[in-house]
């Protein structure tokens, strides 16, 4: 760490460049003045952390102003998120910078971008991490802006540490950037470090980095829990929206659950819009300037929408369940309150967080096994790279994961990616790393500890994620519900919240096509031996029915049958399904797991619909659950030979089937044994779960 003093004539003209970027009352903070001096007079490497607001984004944008005007060549901007690239380049065409970005919505654009950057006409090239994992990217471009690069700026860089809330692979591939750059400055940024992450960033920035770091207080924001039962949590949002200014946004931890509680809301009359990493590019767009226009009132959202979105007077942040860390939670509440004198951060923390949290667990880095199993089989392809799903086909691993940890052995040199042509082994050496992994898995699982702690609190909830950030000088904030003993009543109504939990339709869409790696089959599914659409009582972790029907299922492998709630509830939902065409006849799928459930199921909805019951459906063989398959091409496998069908004499009923099994996850169960029950004479196949695994 340094303490570089501003040289001769570069405060004021930093000061004029702030007062065009952010208005003439804006005044240049000492720690951004002295982020700008190392970089622009001591070509230094500079790592700031600041809370969110505090104006990071101005001292990259005026130290490529000054930078450019010196005749340093232009600035390479590594930004992690495309609504912050938006607003980064709206930004920077305020000061006079020529700005471009290239992401993945602008595909048609690169080659002009290419030309304009070699042309010298492009000040500011604004990309995503994912760009450096581009073969096409890394070597043809990368070489040429590392050679005339002026300054590198890498915005939430945390995430370029294994400690970071949200570490992404792609951003450790900078490190390699990093290397090629000799006198160039740098200049590191994010608003949430602690002191391991600070510590391990500057490890990977390298010797004589400038650190400047501040207190993380938020003044603006008033901190609080509510701790309620599902459908009061959805109660209680509807109401506080009413009584809460400004516009906000609404956290959720699931896709499914941005669409779920924006509509319920929007039912109530609320301005409200779902935004996830599944919205249309164009729509996320249109939702984000109609939330700073303050034309809605609230963005219900993943972390989709989180880092450096730029909209200074968000006045409220309301969290329908808690990230897994303290880290993640105080950036995501830091988007509120920059330009407020009060800003609302209110958790409603659930049972089923912890159940979300162990799913993300669970898809980090694969055992050792599978990735010996990955290397293997690259290796014995030789200098032929390898498809995604061709290492599905031999690997026991869902694609996403797949992919993360090719992306993951990638950067750490073992495998390389071929432009439009897969993976190849590289013959470098390469050792799992149990010991960091495990040190890895140790501090998520304190992270969590202490997301659960902050729920339970007595004491200030802002002294706590301050310290559980290692920031300094904490004391009360004298503001949060602990400091000032004040806490939000209950919802007054929670039939309408209760109701619409119980009666969301989810829906089962058939499989299209066949995965590959399963000789039995080839290519599309004929939408004549396909099911019909189908539906679940419920998904996993749904707040309605789920923690009955989860109870049930864990009952259920001791022998116990559905209660009559269950019972009821299944039979409820098959009321309110628009049948195209009404089943006449009911099967069971057999369960190895939970036996006898299906079957109590089937007999239930038979008497009371007065539908024909047969047993058709024989398990000839006992397979591993289909959850611990994870891919299309292990799960088929799994399910070809387990069944038979014991069709009458005088054949199948005349009529659809309805087809009951316990949980649905993958699906190939329900297509594989649709595409033998229409082989056999059904007519269709109307598929029938108690809960649906996304």
């Amino acid at each position: 760490p340094g303490d570089p003093r501003p040289g001769a004539g570069l405060a004021d003209q930093a000061q004029a460049l702030l007062g065009e970027l952010a208005g003439p009352d804006a005044v240049l903070r000492a720690d951004q003045l002295a982020a700008i001096d190392a970089l622009v007079n001591g070509r230094r490497r500079a790592l700031v952390v600041q809370r969110t607001g505090w104006g990071k984004s101005a001292v990259y944008f005026i130290a490529t102003a000054l930078l450019r005007r010196a005749g340093a060549g232009p600035t390479l901007l590594v930004s992690p998120l495309l609504a912050l690239m938006r607003d980064q380049i709206g930004n920077a065409r305020r000061l006079g910078i020529t700005a471009e970005t290239i992401n993945s919505t602008n595909i048609d654009d690169w080659r002009a971008i290419e030309a304009r950057l070699t042309a010298g006409e492009v000040d500011l090239l604004c990309i995503s991490p994912e760009r450096l994992n581009s073969p096409g990217f890394r070597h043809g471009v990368l070489p040429q802006i590392a050679a005339t690069i002026g300054l590198l700026a890498i915005d939430e860089v945390h995430c370029i540490s294994d400690w970071g809330h949200d570490f992404r692979p792609d951003y450790r591939r900078i490190a390699d950037l990093l290397s090629r750059l000799d006198g160039v400055p740098v200049l590191a940024c994010t608003a949430t470090a602690n002191d391991r992450v600070v510590v391990d960033v500057a490890e990977q920035l390298g010797d004589d980095v400038v650190t400047l770091r501040g207190s993380l207080d938020r003044r603006s924001l008033v901190l609080s829990v509510v701790e309620l039962d599902a459908a009061a949590r959805l109660a209680f949002v509807a109401e506080v929206l009413g009584s809460l200014e400004g516009s906000g946004i609404i956290y959720v931890l699931t896709v499914a659950e941005t669409r779920d509680v924006a509509e319920f809301l929007a039912a109530g009359g609320a301005a409200v819009r779902a935004y996830s990493g599944e919205t249309d590019p164009a729509e996320r767009e249109q939702t984000e300037a109609d939330l700073k226009a303050n034309r809605i009132k609230a963005v219900v959202a993943t972390s989709a929408l989180g880092m450096g979105f730029d909209k200074p007077d968000v006045a409220f942040t309301i969290h329908l369940g808690a990230p897994s860390s303290p880290v993640a939670y105080f950036q995501q509440i830091g988007r509120a309150g920059r330009s407020l004198d009060r800003a609302e951060a209110i958790l409603l923390p659930g049972p089923e967080d912890q159940r979300i949290w162990r799913y993300f667990d669970a898809t980090s880095f694969p055992p050792e096994p599978l990735v010996h199993q990955v290397l293997e089989r690259l290796g014995a392809a030789g200098d032929d790279p390898v498809s995604v799903s061709a290492l599905q086909e031999a690997v026991n691993l869902g694609q996403t994961r797949l992919e993360a940890m090719l992306k993951i052995l990638d950067v750490d040199g073992a495998v390389e990616r071929v432009e439009h042509g897969g993976y190849r082994a590289t013959g470098i050496p390469w050792t799992y790393d149990t010991e960091r992994l495990g040190r890895l898995a140790a501090a998520r699982r304190a992270e969590q500890r202490a997301m659960l702690d902050y729920a339970g609190l007595d004491t200030c909830r802002m002294a706590f994620l301050r310290t559980e950030l290692d920031d300094r000088d904490v004391g009360p904030c004298g503001r949060c519900d602990n400091c000032t003993a004040t806490s939000r009543p209950p919802p007054a109504d929670t039939d309408a919240a209760r109701d619409f939990l119980r009666t969301r339709e989810v829906v089962l869409r058939a499989r299209r096509r066949w995965p590959a790696g399963v000789p039995s089959v080839k290519g599309a599914i004929p939408p004549a031996r396909r099911p019909l659409e189908g539906r679940a009582l419920c998904s996993a972790g749904d707040p309605g029915w789920g923690p009955l029907v989860a109870a049930a299922l864990r009952a259920a492998e001791h022998g116990a049958g559905p209660d009559e709630a269950g019972l009821g509830g299944f039979v409820g939902m098959l009321k309110r399904w628009d049948w195209a065409e009404r089943p006449t006849w009911v099967a069971a799928v057999p369960s190895v797991r939970r036996p006898g459930l299906p079957q109590a199921l089937a007999r239930h909805v038979a008497a009371a619909g007065h539908l024909e019951l047969l047993e058709v459906v024989v398990r000839t063989a006992e397979r591993p659950a289909q959850a611990t398959m994870g891919n299309s091409a292990h799960q088929l496998t799994n399910v070809v030979g387990a069944f038979a069908l014991a069709v009458p004499a005088g054949g199948l009923p005349a009529g659809p089937v309805l087809l009951v099994d316990d949980v649905a996850s993958s699906q190939w169960t329900i297509t594989w044994l649709t595409a033998q029950l229409l082989e056999a004479g059904a007519t269709a196949v109307l598929p029938a779960v108690l809960q649906f695994r996304h």
